[in-house]
């Protein structure tokens, strides 16, 4: 016997329950008139994933209980497994809430089906607790609730061992054309097996199923498909079944990070080779027939192209600022052009998402800014048709450096006044400030809107900007890439997207720089960051699994294998600094920013659109603490610098 199974890959959006249901019932409907025999949905499918603490307010979860309802009386001459909560109002979290799980329903011709635990869905194994998850602060597992399960089933199946949820991890027997049909189903991080003890999809398989099916809410970082198909192609492989992965599409959000959702839905066959996926960031039915006699499974819908490299930047990016702004609500920005490489970019994706009549440009020079950074700003803001604005800030900059100078502080403990003196590294922060806490706030309170913080991955690492100025705006849609994955995205913005200079040649010549004194503008040297190098170097202090500590740094540069480990142009760091006093003083200057008061200036920045391994935001971890260095480290340096 054949049978059609479909991923339904959709669009979740987290805190809608009621349109998640209506999109999830157009594609019962869609799979009812393509006769498909079972439906996968995503995990989650009702309410999304990423809420925060709204998984505590119980008029929600009701909420989500009575949409789920509406797809089980849905599933007429149809099989539907797909996501929701599931509660357990006689038994408590570890936190006290209500019991809560991350389940998978399986529904048929309107009523549930019960897995092995006798409850009325199928409970998630693994709970992940790294990166931007922290499953186990809102939901229980299997492995806890076995136990529970255990104690009070003894009695009834004295033969049966069932002291661990390998018993309880068994297919589910579905009847489809009169055959029942057993399915091994899974939740998402069930699949990612390689760090937990119970492998859940060999268990399934041991236990009889005839094919895997992982439903999923997995977000998208550069380079995850790959690793996913070679995952899911070798478990299908060991299990000798075929696989069938449905992950949604959309944005979902932890507050401090934006994450995109690209769908990927796969089907693998037994011998573990892809077979057929559906295409990225889309809405589709991604349909495959299963042979029940020879385990066999096909598609016609063949593989989706995935974009690599710069292209998948760009597709990535667009997208989830595009449904980011949508979900808020937002239709205008205003951002800050400076003629540098940073805010170029930033107004040109603006430019690509929006249209140009809802963007606004702004030009605010001071008395340090170039000439030619200026007609670049305006220039760029011609071609790309879109608003533009000059508002001169030095006169308002001048105002606040003589009221900060002259107006007396009285100190009542000594009974007398004295002044301020405001020093050059002030004025240039008040620059900064004036820039965006002042006159970009005014101007998209105005315009209708927000405006934008247009921030890389390297300036946020060691915190080059300034709190409330350049640091401040309502999303940082470049703040998850690397400088030179920023001029690689305004060079296919022009060449792919626009199909012209938008962003004018000079923009990517010109040295970067704040212009915020004398001696910092784009003819006397640039940003203090060298970014074809400290780039790479930032990175293996927050991308590498196993961060990168100064020790190991200082370690790879005396052996000479730093260009290596961190990826940056072969003996460049030995070119930047031919002593090892040279290289430490530089080391250790970023590292103490990196780790010391860039935290701060972390915590307070905007949302960050995260699309790397790692992401600052609440997928990068930390505290305020001192900088800190190992006693090998210290060793190591004292060592290199008595010879």
């Amino acid at each position: 016997m054949k049978i059609k199974i479909a991923c339904g890959q959709i669009e979740i959006i987290p805190g809608q329950p009621g349109i998640n249901t209506e999109k999830a019932l157009k594609a019962i409907s869609e799979a009812k008139a393509a006769h498909v025999d079972l439906l996968l949905l995503p995990e989650m499918t009702i309410p999304g994933y990423l809420l925060g603490d709204l998984w505590e307010q119980n008029a929600f979860l009701e909420d989500c209980e009575a949409y789920g309802q509406e797809l089980i009386d849905a599933t007429s001459d149809i099989c539907v497994v797909f996501g929701n909560i599931a509660l357990d109002r006689t038994s408590f979290n570890d936190d006290g809430h209500k019991r809560k799980y991350n389940a998978a329903f399986v529904a048929q011709n309107g009523k549930l089906l019960t897995g092995a635990t006798t409850q009325p869905f199928i409970t998630k194994t693994n709970l992940p607790n790294y990166r931007e998850f922290d499953d186990s602060r809102y939901f229980h597992d299997l492995k806890k609730l076995t136990p529970e399960l255990t104690s009070s089933r003894l009695t009834n199946e004295p033969t049966r061992s069932i002291s661990e949820p390998d018993s309880y991890l068994q297919p589910i027997s579905l009847e489809i054309q009169g055959e029942n049909i057993p399915v091994g189903i899974m939740l998402c991080e069930d699949g990612w097996t390689d760090n937990y003890y119970y492998k859940v999809p060999e268990i399934l398989a041991k236990h009889g199923s005839k094919f895997l099916c992982n439903i999923s809410c997995s977000p998208y970082t550069l380079g995850k498909n790959k690793k996913r198909h070679n995952l899911f192609g070798t478990q299908a492989k060991a299990c000798q079944i075929p696989l069938l992965y449905c992950n949604n599409i959309g944005v979902q959000n932890n507050g401090k990070n934006i994450f995109t959702y690209d769908g990927g839905s796969s089907i693998y066959n037994a011998q573990g080779k892809l077979i057929a996926s559906a295409p990225e960031f889309a809405s589709c039915l991604l349909i495959s027939t299963f042979d029940t006699t020879t385990g066999e499974i096909t598609s016609e819908a063949g593989l989706a192209p995935e974009a690599e490299g710069t292209a998948a930047v760009y597709k990535a990016i667009r997208y989830g600022a595009k449904n980011f702004l949508e979900q808020a609500g937002l239709k205008k920005i205003t951002i800050g052009v400076s003629g540098g490489i940073d805010s170029a970019v930033t107004a040109a994706l603006y430019v690509d998402i929006l249209g140009p009549e809802n963007v606004l440009l702004v030009n605010m020079p001071s008395i340090y800014n170039s000439s030619l950074t200026k007609n670049l700003a305006q220039e760029m803001a011609a071609s790309l048709g879109a608003n533009y604005t000059i508002i001169p800030i030095q006169k308002a900059v001048d105002m606040t450096v003589e009221q900060c100078s002259v107006s007396p502080i009285h100190s009542y403990t000594k009974n007398k006044d004295f002044n301020l003196t405001i020093t050059s590294f002030a004025k240039e922060n008040i620059q900064a400030r004036d820039r965006g806490s002042r006159v970009l706030a005014a101007l998209s309170a105005a315009f209708g809107g927000v405006f934008s913080c247009n921030a890389n991955k390297a300036e946020i690492t060691v915190g080059y900007g300034t709190f409330y100025g350049d640091l401040a705006g309502c999303l940082a849609v470049l703040g998850d890439l690397w400088k030179h994955q920023v001029y690689a995205l305004g060079r296919y913005l022009n060449e792919k997207v626009f199909k012209k200079a938008a962003i004018p040649e000079q923009i990517f010549t010109i040295a970067p720089s704040a212009e915020l004194s004398a001696a910092q503008t784009v003819g006397t040297g640039g940003d203090p960051i060298i970014y074809p190098y400290h780039d790479y170097l930032f990175k293996s202090f927050i991308e590498k699994w196993e961060k990168s500590s100064p020790y190991d740094i200082l370690s790879w540069y005396l052996d000479g294998t730093l260009e290596e480990k961190i990826g940056c142009e072969k003996a460049f760091a030995k070119k930047l600094f031919p002593t090892p006093q040279s290289f430490i003083t530089d080391l250790e200057r970023w590292w103490k920013l990196f780790a010391g008061f860039a935290v701060a200036k972390r915590i307070q920045a905007p949302p960050i659109l995260a699309i790397s391994p790692r992401a600052y935001g609440f997928d990068f971890r930390e505290s305020q603490l001192k900088p800190y260095y190992s006693k090998k480290y210290l060793a190591l340096k004292a060592s290199v610098l008595s010879h």
